[in-house]
């Protein structure tokens, strides 16, 4: 499916199908914003070309799976980053990776699937993105990408409190399954806010360059307006990370702790019964000689002396706190 957006000289908006093309070829004072969606492969390759898209570039934005990435080439500036397709609770997302392609009147979007947030500003409101430049109008689509990703973390701030205050009171092996699934979420999601913000960096260094004036002077707001956001999502990432691990820690701190204290609960057991466990033995042994074997209170006497030992040592190992 191809959607335009039409700006026209007289700064009105339109919104058509394919055939706004040929308009905005006619008229140097229009924009453009050409989206490209679910779209035949080789139609779509014919037309990235037609429009002076680079080979690559087109090969990269139909791949399955390519890192975000930023790229100039002589008459496009050529944008990859991951958005969302589908988030579900716990930090499971389906990204969907879009392709822009920036112009000087021209911005070309091109995804797979339905993107929340291109088919949020596909409207007659984003014109005024578009009448102000191209790169502007991609600009706030990576914004309002990169804010999906932003409700998600702060949605899932709530989850992990939860969590925590959970493993205060009873943590279990369960909770340490689902922590770990966390941390393993993060990591990739923390992979991909990297590119993101080095992504960012990238535009906000292009403002600069002699090379190019598809990103000018009057976006240094606009830029450093994204990149907050883009290191905001990097540092939120990268906290939910640590507190997991810290989590993960603590559990087997206490775990550990809980081992060592039963482990020495059963020592003491067992150094009680080792002299009782000796006395026992002894005389049990099948020899007539045995000295007091034939004492008459003899029984009594050793269970007095194995009562004394067995006590001794339960308040000797009291003393020192290990019951």
């Amino acid at each position: 499916m191809i959607q335009c957006l039409l700006v026209n000289k007289d700064k009105s908006t339109t919104i058509g199908d394919i055939s706004l093309l040929e308009q905005w070829r006619q008229d140097p004072n229009t924009y453009l914003w050409l989206d490209i969606g679910e779209h035949d492969p080789q139609e779509e390759r014919a037309l990235l070309a037609e429009l002076g898209c680079h080979a690559l570039a087109i090969t990269d934005a139909q791949r399955e799976r390519h890192p975000p990435k930023i790229e100039l080439f002589s008459n496009y500036l050529y944008l990859l980053y991951r958005g969302i397709y589908k988030a579900s609770p716990g930090m499971i997302f389906e990204h969907l990776q879009i392709s822009l392609f920036i112009g000087d009147r021209i911005l070309i979007s091109r995804h797979d699937k339905a993107s929340t947030a291109i088919t949020s500003m596909f409207n007659e409101n984003s014109g005024r993105y578009l009448k102000r430049s191209p790169a502007h109008l991609a600009m706030r689509l990576f914004h309002t990408s990169c804010g999906l990703y932003l409700k998600e973390l702060i949605d899932f701030e709530a989850e992990l409190e939860s969590i925590e205050d959970q493993f205060q009171n009873h943590g279990n092996d369960k909770l340490m399954r689902q922590i770990t699934q966390y941390r393993s979420r993060l990591i990739k999601l923390r992979r991909t806010f990297n590119y993101h913000v080095n992504i960012g960096k990238a535009l906000e260094a292009y403002i600069d360059d002699e090379d190019t004036n598809i990103v000018n002077e009057k976006e240094v707001h606009t830029i450093n307006d994204l990149n907050e956001r883009l290191d905001r999502l990097l540092s939120l990432s990268q906290m939910y990370y640590d507190i997991c691990g810290d989590l993960v820690d603590g559990y087997l701190s206490v775990t550990s702790h809980q081992l060592n204290a039963t482990m020495r609960v059963l020592t003491v057991i067992t150094a009680i019964f080792v002299p009782l466990s000796f006395l026992a033995g002894l005389y049990g042994m099948n020899f007539d000689y045995i000295p007091e074997l034939k004492a008459e209170n003899g029984y009594f006497i050793l269970l007095g002396v194995m009562f004394v030992i067995a006590f001794g040592l339960m308040a000797l190992f009291k003393k020192k706190n290990w019951l």
